[in-house]
């Protein structure tokens, strides 16, 4: 019963959104909670729906101050260098735009955070897709499948908890996937250049108008290096530097600044959250000291705050009711019992082939600690090792298949700074993100990481 209740939520929560007849706030909110009703759990869906809050607050905050951090510093013109520098490769061509784009992406992503992968790159780059008139699925897209295949590393939430479920280590999961997922970013590489030839072909090769920044808007504003320069050399009587010094100087700092702050993520100093909310107090006194410059700032880039914050809590009130009434735990065992015996043999291969799909249905947790544990002693039970059980799970299960999924949070950052719809998001690359698992499928049975 819960099982099937469980089902028909993911189902209709996907139809919904990606037919576009509800918004995918309202779907997140009101779909599971008309499935708590009707299971009987409306005695309890406060507390489950506080418990949802809580598992995501600190993400949610993470990512208004970051929004805000990346935001301030796109107008201080800190990334204007890597844009005009990807500009200057690319030769305003999109097809070399969308390589770069995966290029830049699969660098980021060896910290093994999605969220700041998306953080990082989106704010780098959705200026340069806005200034040639390219469409925003294609940066989602091309990010969404670079960052799918880095999930793989040791270090990131897949392999991870792939490793402490089964108790292996990472020359037992990892290591034997290593031609795979090489084989993925190859494919990655591919994939990016015929979705930006495809985008080549609707735009044709653009060009940039000589003397024009690399962060003027599409809308005809003046580019923000300018209107920064404008801002900095105007706030305060009694500036001592000049303003072209005074812009280098604060031009250096942010740039200290952001690096201290990537290494301090990396590093892991302090939670996420407590790092962007420092950072940002100390970026917002430095480039905007007066009381006015600070609210102009806020007030402007509010919406975008609201927009991927309120998806990120509705996310937690989806997550909170199906884990709180056991949706998710029935599920996966009723996943686990329509394996036929038949296919018994052939385990390693349905699971990663499913894999990729489950990560709209399964939260990271619930699939490798309640389902793959199962399949694991399913496989075992017809002579397979785990461990090709959890090779095969980490080629498609949240790894290209989270950045798609509606049950994790960060993929509301990527639509949500990319500007896109979740559905259309889904739609456009969904095929793409699949064929990256097909392809480090085959390459894991022809290198010997699981047999078929």
């Amino acid at each position: 019963m819960l099982a099937a209740l469980g089902f028909t939520t993911i189902i209709l929560f996907l139809l919904l959104t990606m037919t576009k007849r509800v918004s995918v706030l309202i779907a997140l909110v009101l779909i599971p909670v008309l499935a708590a009703l009707a299971g009987g759990f409306g005695g309890d869906l406060g507390k489950m729906i506080l418990d949802g809050l809580g598992k995501v607050a600190p993400t949610g905050i993470m990512i208004a101050f970051a929004v805000l951090y990346f935001s301030l510093m796109i107008d201080a013109g800190l990334f204007d260098p890597l844009i005009r520098g990807i500009l200057k490769l690319a030769k305003a061509d999109p097809m070399r735009i969308a390589v770069g784009t995966a290029v830049l992406t699969m660098c980021v992503a060896l910290d093994g955070d999605g969220a700041s992968t998306f953080l990082i790159t989106i704010s780098a780059l959705l200026p340069v897709y806005r200034r040639l008139g390219m469409s925003p699925l294609v940066l989602s897209g091309v990010v969404c499948l670079g960052a799918g295949v880095m999930n793989l590393i040791p270090w990131g939430g897949p392999t991870a908890r792939a490793m402490a479920s089964l108790k292996l280590d990472s020359s037992q999961v990892f290591t034997p996937v290593l031609p795979a997922m090489a084989a993925g970013i190859a494919w990655v590489l591919v994939a990016a250049y015929l979705i930006g030839a495809r985008e080549r072909r609707r735009l044709g090769k653009l060009s940039m108008p000589e003397g024009e920044g690399p962060s003027e808007r599409v809308t005809g504003e003046r580019a923000v290096g300018e209107a920064s320069s404008e801002r900095v050399a105007g706030e305060g009587p009694g500036t001592l530097l000049a303003p072209a010094r005074r812009n280098r100087a604060l031009t250096a700092f942010n740039l200290i600044l952001t690096l201290v702050l990537l290494v301090a993520l990396v590093l892991q100093v302090m939670p996420l959250p407590v790092l962007f909310v420092v950072g940002f107090a100390i970026a917002l006194l430095v480039n905007h000291p007066t009381w006015e410059r600070q609210q102009e700032l806020l007030e402007r880039h509010a919406k975008s705050v609201v927009l991927v914050t309120t998806m990120i809590f509705a996310a937690g009130v989806f997550t909170g009711i199906l884990t709180g009434t056991k949706m998710i735990t029935e599920m996966a065992g009723a996943f686990v019992q329509i394996i036929p015996d038949s296919l018994g043999g052939h385990l390693p291969v349905l699971v990663a082939l499913t894999g990729m799909p489950l990560s709209l249905v399964f939260t990271p947790d619930a699939y490798y600690f309640g389902v793959l544990p199962v399949l694991a002693e399913t496989a075992s039970g017809f002579g397979g090792d785990p461990a090709e059980i959890a090779r095969a799970a980490i080629l498609g299960q949240m790894t290209t298949g989270f950045p798609l999924s509606p049950l994790t949070a960060s993929t509301f950052i990527l639509v949500g700074m990319s500007g896109v719809q979740l559905g259309e998001h889904q739609r456009f690359i969904f095929g793409w993100a699949f064929a990256s698992t097909l392809v480090m499928t085959v390459v894991a049975l022809l290198t010997g990481a699981f047999a078929l």
